[in-house]
């Protein structure tokens, strides 16, 4: 991980966000958007960077990500002076011992998982039947759920103690767009990429989508990738997503009923309900998102942040389970067992060669062509807080959040990189070392240091 950011946050002379003005040795030698810092910036064992990185986490929440008011407040109170207050009403200690090497044993071993049956779901899902909690201590139920309002609200009333989640919402959550503000946590993604547009087989002769004016088209919810996709996809081709098409919020496992019975057009859903429709022979694949956004996320494992400070041996012992599950589930050689292990009616209730086709990447189009594409879906944990800004962007530009934004504030304090990548380094596994990257999404370049520019770079949107 960068250790840049992470200055004493107790010190009113260390500047945590490296602004123009910032002199520190990290950014003496200029301030390039991806300079990297200097070796000799911040000499703190990988150990104390941790605990850094928890202390300066929880200090930017205190003051709302204002450096100003951060820096004035240790200034006039002293840095120790700070420290115990903030201590003596945050658990901080509490908070570092869920991502250190040595947890101890969870505070709490029966837990409660919502999940919503589809693919993006696997590494949740596979954890039980394939022992990853129980190897990690823990004996967690996976609870199916109806879909995504519902999964966000028994998780809010303390139904489940974690939960499967699209990865906008538990930034809308903390934002408290569509819920009750409640600060929430996404320490791992489940996958990227794995969803497709979907079109009912009387539109084979539309396949630009500047014929689809008029057309209805299901989401899962309105705080998913899966929505703002199809937003970015429809208005690349010159529709207004609120003007020339319909948009409906439609639980996955109605998605293939509503295309059959002629309620829906089509729709940009999450597997397998995309294959379903082919399997049915009601639908086709029009596009796979990953050719849309190649390595976009969709889904994403999510607790409140209550849990990683009043239990965090268990918050440790999960995220590790979550994490071991992915980077398994991640090898193309483990897929087919993957496949028959969650396809059973408790878990997805779908027919394992449907499963096995969108987890193999080999399958039929309902175009009449066998397809190859090992990467259709994929799974990597690893948080980018540029992903939680792409995503904040289109929140932004869609009219589901309005005014002044802290991007990079929002992203770094609900996108939890610094605990995956510790866990993922304690089970061996390669993280990344920094967590900002751009993308190119249908041949636009997305720059997560300017993101209200990228807002306003859009003909089409309310931005």
């Amino acid at each position: 991980m960068t250790v840049k950011s992470l200055g004493d946050p107790f010190d009113g002379d260390v500047d945590l966000v490296h602004g123009a003005a910032c002199s520190c040795s990290a950014c003496a030698s200029g301030h390039a958007v991806h300079a990297a810092p200097k070796p000799d910036a911040l000499p703190l064992s990988n150990e104390a960077m941790l605990e850094r990185a928890v202390e300066s986490a929880v200090v930017r929440s205190v003051f709302g990500q204002n450096e100003f008011s951060r820096r004035s407040f240790a200034k006039l109170m002293g840095g120790a002076t700070m420290a115990g207050l903030i201590g003596s009403v945050l658990p901080l200690d509490k908070a570092k011992a869920a991502i250190l090497d040595k947890l101890g044993k969870p505070e709490k071993t029966d837990l409660k998982i919502g999940f919503v049956p589809i693919t993006c779901a696997t590494p949740i899902i596979m954890a039980q039947p394939l022992g990853f909690y129980e190897r990690h201590g823990l004996n967690a139920s996976v609870i199916k759920t109806a879909g995504w309002a519902v999964a966000r609200d028994k998780s809010l009333n303390g139904e489940y103690d974690a939960s499967h989640m699209l990865t906008p919402m538990p930034l809308a959550m903390t934002m408290g767009a569509g819920s009750t503000a409640t600060p929430y946590l996404m320490p791992a993604v489940e996958n990227i990429n794995g969803q497709a547009i979907v079109l009912a087989n009387q539109h084979k002769d539309k396949r630009d989508p500047k014929q689809w004016k008029g057309f209805k088209f299901g989401v899962p919810f309105e705080y998913s990738m899966h929505n703002f996709l199809l937003r970015y996809y429809v208005a690349e081709h010159g529709l207004d997503p609120d003007q020339d098409i319909q948009i409906r919020v439609v639980p996955p496992p109605e998605m293939v009923a509503n295309l059959r019975a002629g309620n829906l057009d089509g729709y940009l859903s999450p597997d397998p309900f995309n294959q379903r429709a082919v399997w049915e022979k009601i639908g086709f694949i029009h596009i796979l998102t990953k050719d849309i956004w190649e390595g976009h996320p969709c889904c994403a494992f999510a607790c409140p942040a209550s849990l990683a400070t009043e239990m965090p041996n268990t918050y440790g012992a999960l995220l590790k389970s979550i994490v071991d599950a992915t980077q398994y589930a991640s090898k193309a050689e483990n897929r087919v067992e993957i496949a028959e292990a969650i396809s059973p009616t408790n878990y997805l209730n779908q027919p394992v060669p449907v499963v096995t086709q969108v987890l193999t990447g080999r399958f039929a189009d309902g175009l009449g062509n066998v397809l190859n594409v090992p990467d259709r879906i994929d799974f990597d944990p690893f948080p980018w807080h540029s992903m939680g800004v792409w995503i904040l962007t289109q929140m932004k530009r869609w009219g589901y959040v309005s005014g002044d934004i802290d991007y990079k504030g929002i992203a770094e304090q609900v996108y939890v990189a610094g605990d995956t990548a510790k866990i993922m380094k304690d089970l061996g596994y390669e993280h990344p070392s920094t967590t900002y990257k751009t993308y190119s999404i249908m041949g636009k370049t997305f720059d997560p240091m300017d993101p209200e520019g990228y807002v306003k770079s859009f003909p089409i949107g309310k931005g």
